[in-house]
């Protein structure tokens, strides 16, 4: 799972993706200072 985390003034956003490709296109159309990165743990609760 790839995880893209965008840092928003005083609050953080996480969203997931299936691939990398769909995490690297979520990144290029935010404005915001952002990052993707790689995990094999599940963010639902």
């Amino acid at each position: 799972m790839w995880v893209l985390t965008i840092f928003e003034n005083d609050n953080v956003r996480m969203f997931q993706f299936e691939t990398k490709e769909e995490a690297e296109k979520a990144l290029e159309a935010t404005t915001q200072p952002a990052i993707i990165s790689y995990t094999t743990l599940s963010l639902a609760a």
